[in-house]
C-alpha cells in the first residue's frame, strides 16, 4: 500500500519525498481534481495526503470519497505554513458530530 500526496508547495513536496512519498503539485481546481481521479485510480494507493490549501478547493469531491470509498484513506495535512484550522476545530468538529460538549 503506498502513500500519495496532493499538494500546492515544492517545499511539501520535497520533504515526503525524502520520506519515500511520491506526489504531484497542482495550483487549480481542475489540476487537484484531475490529480484526485488519476489517484482514486490507482488501487495500490491506500493514502492521500493533500495539503489544507488544496483541500478547500474541492471540499464537497474530499467528503464524497470520505464518506464513500473504503480506501484510500484521505488525510489533510498542513504545509509548511502551518495550519488553518482554529485552535477549537477538533473539539467544534466532536460538538457537531455528536452533539458532546467537550
Amino acid at each position: 500500500m503506498k502513500m500519495y500526496l496532493i499538494s500546492d508547495n515544492i517545499d511539501t513536496k520535497t520533504g515526503m519525498r525524502l520520506a519515500g512519498v511520491e506526489g504531484v503539485i497542482v495550483h487549480d481546481i481542475e489540476e487537484v481534481s484531475d490529480a484526485l481521479d488519476i489517484a482514486l485510480k490507482d488501487r495500490e494507493i491506500g493514502i492521500i495526503l493533500i495539503t489544507e490549501k488544496i483541500g478547500k478547493l474541492i471540499p464537497d469531491k474530499i467528503d464524497d470519497i470520505k464518506l464513500n470509498y473504503h480506501t484510500p484513506l484521505i488525510v489533510e495535512i498542513p504545509d509548511r505554513h502551518g495550519t488553518g484550522r482554529t485552535p477549537d476545530s477538533i473539539t467544534k468538529y466532536v460538538r457537531e458530530a455528536i452533539g458532546l460538549k467537550i
